[in-house]
């Protein structure tokens, strides 16, 4: 991982870029298949509601970065809003998280890969994918920036060729007389699972504008650190807009109850069509969009190891660079850890592995309790700053519960309860040792208001 000095400043459209790199994955071109098959329609406001709730937690990062740039981003205010233990919690849960779910995302490019070599086992393509993303890291913020910037164009460009293929379809230049399915026009059609579909299906919502954290650790390396939420806006309104049309297309072209959580919602609405290669094109976008998105977590996580070390929070040598300012022992524990992760989804029963990636992804999502915390603690806030802030608590927590309201996603809800609990346990054992041994100064600031000096 490469360090400040090499780290090329960024114009706040190429945050943006970065931002839409890192989100787009297949949480958005499979997750939505999902989250269609438990809300109907109502999926719409679902993924309205998720960006809303998620551009109002990135809002308060993004304040927080231009008030204090912290290599250690989220990780960094709740230390100094809440003490050792939010930084050492913060950080931690985080790590584990993007682990537990970089195993899965590793095991479904893996799946995906074998569409075209069906005789391949499953850890050759896991191993490749994890060597080329090591790669990528190893090339700096300059490889990292481009790789990624390329990622982002394709991503954008494959939904979009679903957009023009879709209005083409309703026009009927593919025969089928631009067959469509009527619009919703009751509560009832628009809610047919009522309530309990529109609740567990926020959390998909949420999945798909998820990165936030990542989108933090980059914003440091701003050219002009106050375009911090100028950049999250073009980002959430690009996401936005491309999300909801084209969710809004498929549902016009095949009836919602048609959708299949084994099946992406793009190849399912056109697949009456027959057009040539649809499914090796989009199978070659999941991929795409799977490893852009891997590539970002296992970056965040060697950052947030890096911070963790240089803040006493993990071994020392973690913290450790090379001449080429390079972390290699981030970088090569990260490796050992995710093969770790790789080994355990591929031997674990399917659904357990599941649970627990599902489980890793709420976890995600009471981080940003910490952020929305800290924005309060450590900022001056205006009326319309607290409005906001606590609509992204209540959004939030919302989709959280709404996760116990359906058979799919309450296994998951339970288990990251659980881990909740046992790192919770750990913390109290580490706050025990930290007042047993007070002896050493951290590198990382202590609490306290970014206004005190």
């Amino acid at each position: 991982m490469s360090g400040a000095k090499s780290e090329k400043k960024l114009q706040w459209w190429q945050l943006s870029l970065l931002g839409v790199a890192c989100t787009i994955g297949t949480g958005f071109f499979l997750g939505s298949s999902i989250a269609i098959s438990i809300a109907g329609p109502s999926v719409i406001a679902a993924f309205a509601i998720a960006a809303i709730g998620t551009y109002f937690v990135y809002e308060a990062l993004a304040k927080l970065t231009i008030a204090d740039p912290q290599r250690g981003s989220f990780r960094i205010y709740a230390k100094k809003a809440y003490g050792r233990w939010a930084g050492f919690t913060c950080g931690w849960v985080y790590w584990l998280s993007e682990l537990l779910i970089m195993g899965s995302q590793l095991t479904a490019l893996s799946i995906f890969t074998q569409f075209w070599f069906s005789g391949i086992p499953l850890w050759i393509f896991a191993a490749i994918y994890s060597v080329l993303a090591i790669i990528v890291i190893l090339t700096g913020a300059k490889g990292f920036d481009r790789i990624e910037n390329l990622l982002a164009v394709l991503k954008i460009a494959a939904i979009l060729m679903f957009i023009i293929l879709a209005s083409a379809a309703l026009l009927g230049l593919f025969g089928q007389e631009g067959e469509t399915v009527p619009l919703p026009r009751s509560f009832d059609a628009f809610m047919p699972e009522g309530w309990t579909g529109l609740l567990p299906a926020l959390i998909y919502g949420f999945y798909g504008f998820a990165g936030i954290e990542i989108i933090g650790l980059l914003a440091i390396r701003l050219n002009k650190m106050e375009d911090a939420t100028k950049a999250g806006k073009a980002m959430f309104a690009l996401l936005a807009v491309i999300y909801i049309s084209s969710i809004s297309l498929a549902l016009i072209l095949v009836p919602w109850d048609s959708f299949s959580s084994e099946k992406s919602p793009f190849v399912t609405a056109l697949d009456k069509y027959k057009i040539p290669y649809l499914p090796h094109i989009f199978n070659g976008v999941f991929i795409i969009a799977g490893f852009s998105t891997m590539v970002a977590s296992m970056f965040a996580m060697i950052k947030i190891l890096v911070s963790l070390a240089n803040g006493r929070d993990a071994p020392g040598f973690l913290g450790a660079t090379t001449k080429n300012n390079t972390a290699l022992p981030a970088i090569g524990v990260t490796a050992i850890a995710i093969v770790v992760s790789i080994v355990l989804s591929l031997l674990m029963p399917g659904r357990i592995y599941e649970y627990f990636t599902t489980a890793a992804g709420l976890m995600l999502l009471y981080n940003w309790f910490f952020i929305l915390g800290s924005y309060n603690r450590l900022l001056k806030l205006s009326f319309l700053d607290q409005v906001k802030r606590w609509a992204g608590f209540i959004i939030v927590l919302t989709a959280i519960g709404g996760t116990a309201f359906h058979s799919i996603s309450r296994p998951g809800f339970y288990v990251s309860i659980l881990f909740i609990v046992v790192i919770g346990g750990i913390t109290l054992l580490m706050m025990y040792f930290w007042k047993k041994n007070k002896t050493g100064k951290e590198k990382d600031p202590s609490p306290g208001s970014l206004f005190e000096k």
